[in-house]
């Protein structure tokens, strides 16, 4: 067993590549020195695949691998870019026969991609279904009529986002598809702790789901907020009982209503000795 690990890890270098539908970086292991944007066609888990260098290589580590380290074959040559090219003419076309398949066989599946390997052994169908789809049949009709490997791999909605792209709230290009390697958990939990109105449609992406940013902001939320009373709570404030209706962190205020009045206070007012216990503790 150690021989064979051993012989596994046989690389002097180890490359991060990245494929043109991911933004995440995957290790491969090398026999020569590769630099950054580099298209070098690789081993994976599906068949030859090309990729593009995305950080200058580094002597193998094998604790920076996860698993079994793939090979980078050689480096990509006109004739595989070409090739590359014309397998996506060629997906095109082995989409049309799928959504015919779908269609025909009445599968409750919407066909998102299509994608061959280099050397056109497999194609691999991407696919987005509410439930569990019998494709029995339909593997069987592709492969009479695409005489190749067939793959149907079944994304969730956030991938489907990723995979689609779009624009987001913001105005910006969504960040799943321009940044995001990997998804976090989102939880209604988060807008709550940054005091949004828990509007589910407000709050959700072109996916569905609640939006990867409601992340972003929620541990500086968390902190903003540590030592502060809870909404509704009941307050003293020169010499009168107010109710603590609504607070903006960012600001430092706080809105305070009673059936008389409705005022809004800085925090250093409410709470002036609020800031002297925070620097205490963190020079603590």
């Amino acid at each position: 067993m150690k021989e064979k690990k051993e012989k596994e890890f046989d690389f002097p270098y180890l490359v991060y590549i990245q494929f043109e539908e991911s933004k995440k970086p995957y290790s491969f292991g090398a026999h020569e020195k590769y630099h950054v944007n580099d298209m070098v066609v690789v081993e994976t888990v599906r068949g030859q695949e090309i990729g593009k260098v995305c950080v200058p290589a580094i002597p193998f580590d094998p604790k920076k691998v996860k698993g079994e380290c793939k090979p980078i074959v050689r480096k990509a040559s006109q004739a595989d870019l070409e090739k590359k090219e014309k397998n996506k003419e060629k997906a095109k076309h082995a989409m049309e026969i799928c959504a015919a398949c779908i269609r025909h066989l009445d599968l409750d599946m919407h066909l998102i991609s299509c994608e061959y390997t280099l050397d056109c052994a497999k194609v691999i169908f991407m696919y987005v279904s509410d439930e569990r789809v019998d494709f029995r049949q339909l593997l069987k009709d592709l492969a009479h009529q695409l005489h190749c490997r067939i793959e149907l791999r079944q994304i969730g909605p956030r991938n489907k986002a990723k995979m689609v792209g779009g624009i987001g709230n913001c105005g910006m290009e969504c960040c799943c598809s321009r940044f995001l390697s990997e998804f976090d958990t989102v939880s209604i939990n988060m807008a709550k702790n940054q005091m949004l109105a828990l509007n589910i449609s407000k709050l959700s992406g072109q996916c569905g789901k609640l939006m990867c940013c409601l992340r972003y902001e929620n541990d500086e939320y968390t902190q903003l907020k540590k030592g502060l009373p809870k909404l509704n709570s009941q307050i003293v404030f020169e010499g009168n009982k107010y109710r603590i209706s609504s607070m903006n962190v960012l600001q430092k205020q706080a809105k305070l209503e009673n059936r008389e009045e409705v005022r809004f206070v800085s925090f250093d007012e409410l709470w002036p000795n609020k800031g002297e216990k925070h620097e205490k503790t963190k020079k603590l």
